[in-house]
């Protein structure tokens, strides 16, 4: 599970991370991966629950004081 977090929004978005055969020190994420959590990064920038709810669970800051 990866956290992505943008001022107004966290999305808990579910990814597998890889483990390199000639370097197993740490895990890395594929390119559709990372893309993937670029596009989530984008949508909550943007406000896009719509489409972050397909894709993640989605917790919104709220504003108190």
């Amino acid at each position: 599970m990866r956290l992505v977090r943008t001022p107004s929004f966290v999305v808990a978005v579910e990814v597998e991370a890889v483990i390199p055969d000639d370097d197993g020190s740490e895990p890395c994420y594929e390119a559709e991966t990372v893309q993937l959590l670029r596009d989530v990064e984008e949508h909550a920038e943007r406000g896009d629950v719509t489409w972050l709810q397909r894709h993640g669970r989605v917790y919104q800051a709220l504003e108190i004081g």
